[in-house]
């Protein structure tokens, strides 16, 4: 079974679960098998694969396009640019590094990594200019808030936001409050990092008892109410080819209205607006 998609406001089909790369080539020893973790992911069809110039100091790109060769076009490849390298001319340099380190001519999916000191409007006429070139595809950003989506809409170019990369798991439910509602009502879909709040949600007595009822791992039910929201993407980060089989396995689990009960009450929703959360 192919895996479900959801569409970029210009109407590109992305995956819904993708794979992350976040802490890989930091540890010469894992090399091996975060290389075998991104071709499980293709083989499973989890073609979605993010990386970012700050992962390892762009090592983790490298290992991306090491890990990509002959394969390149079956990805649809995100990477994101440092707020620090986000002035217009640097936006343009950054992603030059970053197709070198990739060993390609394009990134599908480029975006800004968090907000930093450039105005919103040279990094968008840097990613612009990156489009004209064929060198990206679509342009996003990451860990934006609302009002921040609000300026950037404000932009004469501003609405061509393909996505807002943004921390959502069970226990960072802010989002909910505003900023979902946000994206939603504007036909921009979420990328969820660390949906299973790096691992440390596993143990929860409630989210076990609801893997238990589905014959399913914690794991895969944090995945799977993360997914329950439409528009929206998970990219969990694994480095064996084990886990990427789990996480691909989330799919399969549909959640009853008594399960997301049950989890609404060990993690209740946001009753107020709350700063968003960054990792």
């Amino acid at each position: 079974m192919s895996i479900p998609t959801t569409p970029l406001p210009d109407g590109t089909p992305v995956p819904v679960l993708g794979a992350g790369t976040w802490h890989y080539a930091e540890d010469p020893s894992r090399r091996r098998d975060e290389i075998a973790s991104l071709h499980a992911a293709l083989d499973e069809g989890i073609t979605l694969i993010d990386t970012a110039e700050m992962y390892a100091d762009g090592g983790a790109q490298e290992l991306v396009g090491e890990a990509l060769a002959g394969r390149r076009d079956e990805a649809f490849l995100v990477d994101k640019v440092l707020p620090s390298n986000a002035s217009r001319r640097g936006t343009v340099e950054a992603a030059e590094r970053a197709l070198r380190r990739l060993r390609t001519d394009r990134i599908d999916l480029y975006l800004l990594h968090w907000r930093g000191r450039y105005p919103l409007a040279d990094t968008v006429s840097a990613f612009e200019e990156l489009q004209a070139a064929g060198k990206i595809g679509a342009w996003g950003v990451s860990n934006l808030d609302t009002d921040d989506l609000e300026e950037l809409y404000g932009l004469a170019s501003g609405t061509a936001v393909a996505t807002d990369q943004i921390l959502y798991n069970l226990t960072r439910r802010g989002p909910e409050y505003d900023l979902l509602p946000w994206c939603a009502d504007h036909g921009i879909p979420v990328m969820a990092y660390s949906p299973v709040e790096q691992g440390r949600l596993l143990g929860e007595p409630t989210l076990r008892a609801v893997a238990d009822r589905h014959g399913a791992t914690s794991a895969q039910v944090a995945l799977a109410w993360v997914l329950r929201r439409p528009g929206t993407i998970a990219i969990p980060k694994t480095s064996t080819p084990a886990r990427i089989a789990e996480n691909r396995g989330a799919l399969d689990v549909h959640l009853t209205d008594d399960d997301l009960a049950d989890l609404d009450a060990a993690f209740p929703p946001p009753d107020r607006k709350r700063p968003l959360e960054i990792l």
